[in-house]
């Protein structure tokens, strides 16, 4: 057989044909060690983004992004292992208040997360919030927090899927970011390679999201499903509306906060209803006897969340940073509030600082927006809806720019749409 080049790895895909298993596993690794040049990546990236991959393709290509680094073994920790991913959205702290929850459950939750980009916050960077907070544990750190408290939120190490490191950047310069594929094989080529039994996916649809359409998000859930499976690992998705911002807060420190509020037994009811469900389903996978309601009313979710922070140099005590300026925004007529659009707001915290617009970028820990109302929440003229908090005030006029149009408020309350749309198994057809 002729030897592999990168003119025919591109040619095959580029006229629509079917790239050999030979062919994808010449091109990762030869792509992840430099060999192959960015720009020629960027071409095959292209091509997938117009041509797609069959099921055996992105079966191929996942393992090969898998194969580039280490597969973790999380078998000694004591616990079953279970973890959760979530496709990104506007105010969505699920995984600060889940994490300590599934693992007060019985569980091991080993979240790997990563940071923000765009409209949407990342973990990590909520987490930085806490003052003293570092993301980075060693690996002998990392298994000891899996098996007490049972969970840990962490920076991913690098030869974790090393592959997916290279193209995530490269993907963000192209336009080839929105590709089912490779959202896809991007995710779940980490969190198979971190080496959990079961996986739970949020997957998110609506303004918000990733991706705005719920048959595409359905798409989506229904490809990363079938990985998960196809490679031994438990998997299980639920299809969740981001049409509104989770909870009543988008910024790092402010969504902290909200996040400790459902620790203790309080927070936005919309954010309680989706941990927990998130929850159950996590607790089934794992073969978990648990009811995570009552395990977060008992207080054992709060101790977790206490002993995480303080493993990881943070305390769990120190008040939160506060941002200097704040504004408001405020209803212009009676009524009940008939909109409140996801993607608005999450514009609106990125211009506040909030968020980035290159990995590099550092993001502001105070900075974000506060709703006081939500869809079918009566209004009345003169009454503050939004806060606006910022380092720097110069920020503020974007911001607002930013939310008009976000909102509306009318006569009638919108009828309600579910959070949780659907439930994607791995035995479904």
């Amino acid at each position: 057989m002729a030897a592999v080049t990168i003119l025919d790895v591109l040619r095959t895909k580029r006229d629509g044909g079917e790239l050999s298993d030979e062919q994808i596993h010449w091109f990762i690794a030869n792509y992840t060690d430099g060999t192959v040049a960015d720009e020629q990546a960027s071409a095959l990236l292209m091509a997938v983004f117009f041509r797609g991959m069959s099921g055996r393709e992105l079966a191929t290509w996942t393992e090969a992004m898998i194969d580039s680094g280490v597969r973790m073994d999380l078998s000694g920790v004591g616990r079953p292992t279970v973890d959760k991913h979530s496709t990104g959205g506007v105010g969505d702290k699920i995984s600060l208040p889940l994490s300590p929850l599934v693992a007060a459950c019985g569980a091991a939750v080993p979240q790997l997360s990563g940071r923000g980009l765009g409209h949407t916050g990342g973990t990590l960077d909520k987490m930085e919030a806490i003052p003293g907070w570092r993301p980075q544990v060693s690996a002998a750190e990392y298994l000891a927090l899996l098996a007490d408290p049972g969970a840990v939120i962490c920076a991913a190490s690098s030869n974790l899927a090393p592959a997916d490191r290279r193209m995530y950047a490269l993907r963000d310069v192209t336009a080839t970011v929105e590709s089912v594929p490779l959202i896809a094989s991007s995710i779940m080529s980490k969190k198979i390679a971190e080496g959990t039994e079961s996986l739970v996916l949020d997957v998110k649809f609506g303004s918000g999201a990733f991706l705005v359409e719920e048959e595409r998000a359905r798409e989506l859930a229904r490809t990363m499903v079938d990985l998960g499976t196809a490679n031994g690992v438990r998997t299980a998705a639920l299809l969740t509306d981001m049409g509104t911002p989770l909870g009543r807060t988008a910024g790092n420190a402010l969504e902290v906060a909200e996040s400790v509020e459902v620790l203790a037994g309080g927070g936005p009811p919309d954010v309680v209803e989706l941990t927990l469900a998130l929850a159950e389903l996590m607790c089934e996978l794992a073969g978990l006897d648990a009811d995570p309601a009552a395990v977060l009313a008992g207080g054992s979710a709060m101790d977790v969340w206490r002993t995480m922070v303080s493993a990881q140099g943070g305390d769990p005590d120190a008040p939160l940073p506060r941002a200097p300026h704040v504004e408001t925004v405020a209803a212009g007529a009676d009524g009940v509030l008939t909109l409140l659009d996801a993607r608005s707001v999450g514009e609106a915290a990125w211009r506040l600082g909030a968020g980035r617009s290159r990995k590099e970028h550092p993001v502001s820990a105070s900075a974000g927006v506060v709703w006081r109302a939500r869809p079918g929440d009566p209004v009345r003229a003169g009454e503050v809806l939004f806060e606006l908090h910022a380092d720097d005030p110069t920020r503020i006029p974007a911001a607002r720019e930013a939310l008009e149009g976000a909102w509306a408020v009318g006569d009638q309350a919108p009828p309600p749409a579910p959070l949780v749309a659907a439930r994607i198994d791995g035995d479904d057809r």
